[in-house]
């Protein structure tokens, strides 16, 4: 079984955000970049499969050069080939015509992309690009197991979970309970070691095609202050709740 894993290179979220050239641009200049956290559920998913039934597995990634370091820490991890697409990720359509057009001459019976990054939360990649090859397609995966070329996937509804079953070729995009996050694994010496020597494959871009443009940037409003109340007071409490904050 042949298994691509989509990685996002994503700011850390206890990183400092900031943006430039009047809040159009952002600045990346002392940013911790991670692997995105839904994608690294089903990174780790992958190695499973690897382990228990000799899958081969490789990650893809649309970005410049700064994002082989999250890349390595894949291959580090067990992935055993990477692939960037040299350019920047303008948006969830371009970013899932590249991988497209690359799967389109290298077809997968498994791609994992995680239901979406943390940084922009577009939640768009792996449906864009089921619908673009017309792949078997499931989101908000819980839990994914495969036997021969058959998968049994558990989902998050709302108010619930569903189960499903479908045939390779198959994407899902997953989020936490894919794997636990006591099962996420951290490279080690050995791995990052192998990682060197292992295959990244560097490609250009297939077009520049784009559907959106970011405009500007704006970071949430400061909270305000919060004014305590005695639970002795509930009178003051009812007249703050129905004069300033006008919620009564």
């Amino acid at each position: 079984m042949k298994i691509l894993v989509c990685i996002s290179h994503v700011p850390d979220t206890t990183s400092k955000i900031n943006f430039s050239d009047d809040n159009k641009v952002f600045d990346n200049q002392g940013v911790q970049f991670v692997i995105n956290p839904n994608d690294e559920f089903g990174l780790t998913r992958a190695m499973w499969f690897k382990e228990k039934q000799n899958a081969t597995v490789d990650v893809i990634n649309v970005g410049k050069s700064n994002t082989e370091s999250t890349l390595r820490k894949a291959l580090a991890i067990g992935a055993d080939k990477a692939i960037r697409i040299d350019s920047d990720p303008i948006d969830g359509f371009f970013v899932a015509k590249q991988i497209v057009d690359y799967v389109s001459s290298n077809p997968y019976d498994l791609i994992i992309a995680g239901r979406e990054s943390i940084d922009y939360n577009g939640g768009m990649v792996p449906g864009l690009i089921a619908g673009m090859i017309k792949m078997n397609f499931v989101t908000n995966c819980t839990n994914l197991e495969i036997e021969n070329s058959s998968a049994t996937i558990e989902r998050e509804i709302d108010g619930g979970k569903e189960i499903l079953t479908c045939d390779l070729p198959l994407i899902i995009g997953g989020q936490k309970g894919l794997v636990e996050e006591s099962d996420l694994r951290i490279p080690n010496m050995r791995g990052i070691m192998q990682a060197r020597q292992k295959p990244l494959e560097v490609i250009a871009c297939t077009n520049s095609d784009s559907k959106t443009k970011s405009i500007r940037f704006y970071k949430p409003a400061p909270r305000e202050e919060v004014k305590l109340v005695s639970p002795d007071n509930l009178d003051q409490l009812i007249d703050m709740l129905h004069n300033e904050a006008k919620v009564l």
